[in-house]
């Protein structure tokens, strides 16, 4: 089983970039997939989850009106849209299966259990001028 992140790179303040998360091994509607970011000295953050057994989704406030996530499951990949990057958005971004829920959770809990696995290397996201 594998996730391979690609798609990250520098770009400008207000750029965009679509981050990939390949999936192999595994089928992608019996896991929440999630996005994470980890910056330089910070903690590991929840970014955004899909279930794409009932389309749910769910975004950290950082992010809402910015990204988009998708799953296209005939290529067994999600995808994340980042638009109106800002420098604050620059991290490593890594995706990971959910290995106990289907559906995403709330907003509270996006990123905060402990029952993630299946980690891609990550891709990294520049944001600077």
């Amino acid at each position: 089983v594998q996730f391979v992140e690609s798609g990250g790179g520098l770009v400008q303040p207000g750029g965009s970039l679509r981050l990939s998360c390949a999936a192999s091994g595994i089928f992608l509607d019996y896991y929440a997939i999630n996005w994470f970011r980890q910056a330089p000295g910070k903690e590991r953050e929840g970014v955004s989850c899909i279930s794409s057994r009932d389309g749910s989704t769910t975004y950290a406030d950082s992010v809402k009106g910015r990204f988009t996530i998708s799953v296209d499951n005939a290529k067994n990949t999600v995808y994340l849209q980042m638009n109106s990057l800002k420098p604050e958005d620059t991290a490593v971004y890594y995706c990971a299966a959910d290995l106990e829920r289907v559906r995403c959770p709330a907003l509270s809990g996006l990123g905060r259990y402990s029952t993630y696995g299946y980690w891609g290397q990550g891709t990294q996201v520049t944001v600077s001028s």
